[in-house]
């Protein structure tokens, strides 16, 4: 049971620190945010669009929903503000027999997102105050759940978007969840590194079965509360991300929203965690300091050791206002856990992001990754961001597919062309921002004839700003 004595000490310091939190906070500069404006600027409706214009051929073996998350403040904050947070929108579109069915884009009914449009909050149990889910949706058990790390329980939502409930997998998840769950496809199950913002020495490895019910939650002792926005599994381990950007109580009594940064009194390493074992038998592998927001795939070695990809990051959060400062690019590690080190190995420089793969391959030896090309100045305007990268990792060939200027693709997912078609055989899909007419297309690519225009292109009236994170879901 809880010690009433310290929840009350802690609430108490807690409101304390709120207080300098919010008082600093009015004092930051009132210059726009770069993530609520331009290319990132919020939509202010919910909209339900049927029957779609449809440029070329969508392949008819297609049938399903994608479906795709973002932050979409219902009101922008106007100081310490970041591309991470506000309110959770998710954008949905249905496509069967060749057809774009219907477009849908929907507010996550949180209780701060209800009350500013005012209506009712989505039911279900909470995890504390912030129930704010913005990240990735996600097929756990056959149903679809929009996630978000470091705090709420997942939201589960109907076919139609229009009916969500906050559901902590049937009252098995005791704790935070993650933005970053991958499933295993030989079991069937899905794997997360889960934090809490508020808990500063402790992780977890959490399991969800098939049937959607949290089967093993085990903490993982860290230091500095750090950020883990991903993990990677391969048959034998769980690979947990332990990198130097942290708990930054400094910058939430500055007046940031944001509370992480670059750490580097932080010890930057991975640990291979047994997939069945306890958090003693995890063996650490020291690499040197950087960051990885997302891993590609990761694959056990025929000599012992474990091969890793990610997109990684010199820096990140180091400046005081919590920027992304630096620009990432493709790296093979390779973890010995014999001499407990990382080897780190350039595949491209180029400035990138989004990794996605064919996921039947997950956890397993793999040769193809998708990626989404990042301006070379960083501009948070994404304006130079037009192409999507295809990386043979057997050759080291890459492949570009140019969608031209003023286009600004996001994140690409692949989906199999059947059940048993090889690696690459497939499709790709996802949404390209056109800057110069504040419209969306959602694009379908033939993976095998990447540098080909667009198989079919569904062509949408308004711009959907880039957000994070999508899945395809195909109908049962």
């Amino acid at each position: 049971m809880p010690n009433p004595i310290r929840s009350a000490v802690r609430a108490v310091l807690e409101g304390g620190v709120e207080l300098v939190a919010a008082y600093n906070r009015a004092r930051l500069p009132k210059t726009p945010n770069a993530f609520v404006i331009g290319i990132h600027e919020p939509m202010r409706e919910e909209l339900t669009l049927q029957d779609l214009a449809v440029i070329g051929s969508i392949p008819t073996q297609l049938d399903g929903r994608y479906l795709k998350m973002g932050a979409n403040p219902v009101r922008p904050a106007s100081g310490g503000h970041n591309w991470f947070l506000g309110d959770g929108m998710v954008h949905g579109l249905a496509i069967k027999d060749g057809k774009a069915l219907w477009y849908r884009n929907r507010w996550i009914g949180s209780r701060t997102a209800a009350a500013a449009l005012g209506r009712p909050a989505a039911p279900g149990p909470r995890r504390g105050a912030n129930d704010t889910v913005n990240t990735n949706v996600v097929d756990i058990g056959g149903r679809a759940f929009a996630v978000v790390e470091a705090g709420s329980f997942p939201v589960e939502l109907s076919d139609t978007l229009e009916t969500q409930r906050y559901n902590p997998f049937e009252g098995t998840l005791a704790g935070s969840f993650t933005g970053h769950p991958h499933r295993d496809p030989i079991t069937g199950e899905t794997h997360a590194i889960a934090y809490d913002g508020r808990v500063w020495d402790a992780i977890r490895h959490v399991v969800v079965s098939a049937a959607g019910k949290v089967v093993r939650d085990v903490p993982i002792a860290v230091q500095h509360g750090p950020c883990v926005h991903d993990c990677a599994i391969t048959a034998r381990f769980v690979v947990v991300l332990d990198l130097p950007v942290t708990f930054s109580m400094r910058a939430v009594l500055a007046g940031h929203r944001f509370p992480f940064r670059w750490n580097s009194a932080h010890r930057a390493r991975v640990g291979l965690l047994p997939r069945h074992g306890r958090a003693t038998d995890i063996v650490w592998c020291d690499v040197e300091p950087c960051f990885v927001f997302h891993a590609v795939n990761a694959f056990d070695g025929e000599d012992g050791r474990v091969i890793l990809d990610v997109i990684a990051y010199p820096t990140m959060f180091a400046s005081e206002g919590g920027e992304l400062d630096t620009l990432g690019r493709l790296e093979r590690w390779t973890l010995d856990p014999t001499t407990q080190r990382v080897e780190r190995r350039v595949i491209d420089q180029a400035a990138q992001e989004f990794p996605r793969i064919d996921e039947r391959r997950f956890g397993q030896r793999y040769r193809y990754a998708y990626t989404v090309s990042v301006p070379a100045d960083g501009n948070p305007q994404l304006a130079g961001a037009t192409t999507l990268y295809k990386h043979d990792l057997e050759t080291g060939e890459r492949r570009v597919h140019p969608f031209g200027e003023h286009h600004v693709p996001g994140e690409f997912v692949f989906v199999p062309a059947s059940e048993g078609a090889g690696e690459d055989e497939g499709w790709l899909m996802g949404f390209v921002i056109d800057t110069a007419h504040e419209t969306t297309d959602f694009a379908i690519l033939d993976a095998r004839s990447f540098e080909a225009p667009p198989l079919a292109i569904v062509r949408l009236g308004h711009r959907i700003p880039p957000g994070f994170h999508g899945n395809w879901f195909p109908t049962p």
